[in-house]
């Protein structure tokens, strides 16, 4: 997810709860076709906002990675737009970035890439809301009907039966065919994922999300939909972020369950993430591989490390974070060079990153 940091008109309100306002935000956002809600859950985690929005459509892009033009395209639609533009970049952008394809079952049908200049932009800062508006709108009006909105999307009651696209026998199966791999030296790690489904069912998406927010806060969570579909997310993973000319990428390789039973065991399994040499292993490739690709960006001698191997305490787990960041050259203007240089992140595929690409692309 991705917002561009422009002006446009602010209007401030003081706020006594702040989760209440959220929830007025995110009512309010669903009755738009398109919405982008983005939430930190208060995490002081190099975070630049607590929680931002934009809501409904000004104008919009959106491009398939086919027309290997989506990223060029979305370079003249920032630059031709002097406004917040919020959106998402999809995994088969690869396709454009490196000489690649994708011929996988998608049953969402995302598009490839999607950016859009929101007609109200909301900010909320602990005790303080914000609404950005165009010069037509006013932030008043946009306040009070916020405030006396009531929820009226039926509630879903119905548990989805989920499916997955592996058998446990296939999916075992397949990662021993990609140990192989590692064994003849195509690549060092592999990020092998499978899809959960469930085919005709019906949710209350805006419903899930806040569900979600309740059980697992995360400092990276986003209810974002464009049009009829949805995505929901609760991560602890940064991309990437860019203030002024500064680069900084957090992934995260090593995962620990969280003991809620047993404080002093739950302190054992955190510093047991720590010593771990498997996963400190798998995050120094990572963090070798985020180097390389902001080195291509970045001023020499700028790329730097700031944490290494950090474990870090979620709802639901340990996780081993480490923390990458550069000074941008001077003749990198586009935020598409950008994403040609560390699109998608190491920590998502593995290393080599084109390698392990297509090996995703042929055994997921």
């Amino acid at each position: 997810m991705l917002f561009i940091h422009l002006k446009r008109i602010f209007t401030s309100y003081t706020i006594a709860d702040s989760n209440a306002i959220k929830n007025q935000v995110l009512n309010f956002g669903n009755k738009f076709s398109t919405f982008c809600f983005l939430d930190s859950h208060e995490y002081n985690f190099k975070k630049s906002y607590d929680c931002i929005a934009g809501i409904g459509l000004i104008t919009r892009t959106d491009s398939s990675s086919s027309s290997h033009l989506a990223l060029n395209t979305f370079d003249s639609f920032q630059q031709q737009n002097n406004d917040w533009i919020f959106g998402h970049l999809s995994y088969d952008i690869k396709n454009e970035i490196e000489d690649l394809s994708s011929s996988n079952f998608d049953g969402i049908g995302f598009p490839d890439i999607f950016f859009f200049v929101p007609q109200i932009v909301f900010i909320i800062e602990k005790d303080l809301l914000r609404i950005g508006v165009l010069s037509n709108q006013n932030a008043d009006d946009i306040f009070k009907e916020m405030a006396s909105l009531v929820e009226t999307e039926e509630s879903v009651k119905t548990i989805p039966k989920l499916k997955a696209r592996y058998s446990k026998e296939e999916y075992l199966e397949t990662v021993c065919i990609l140990k192989n791999h590692i064994s003849r030296g195509d690549c060092y790690e592999v990020n092998f994922c499978q899809e959960i489904f469930a085919d005709y069912t019906r949710i209350n998406p805006l419903e899930v999300y806040q569900n979600l927010g309740v059980h697992s806060p995360n400092p990276f969570s986003a209810f974002y939909k464009c049009e009829d579909k949805f995505l929901m997310c609760a991560s602890p993973e940064r991309y990437l972020k860019k203030e002024g000319r500064l680069l900084t990428s957090q992934p995260i390789k090593g995962t620990a369950k969280r003991i809620f039973s047993d404080f002093q065991k739950d302190l054992v399994q955190k510093e047991s993430l720590k010593r771990n040499k498997k996963e400190r292993a798998e995050n120094t490739m990572i963090v070798d591989l985020v180097r390389n690709d902001l080195s291509k960006i970045c001023e020499e001698g700028s790329v730097k490390v700031d944490d290494f191997l950090e474990v870090y305490t979620f709802p639901q787990v340990h996780q081993m974070i480490s923390s990458i960041s550069g000074i941008l050259r001077n003749d990198v203007n586009n935020i598409s060079e950008i994403f040609r240089a560390s699109f998608p992140m190491g920590s998502m595929t593995g290393a080599p990153k084109k390698r392990v690409m297509e090996l995703i692309e042929k055994y997921e």
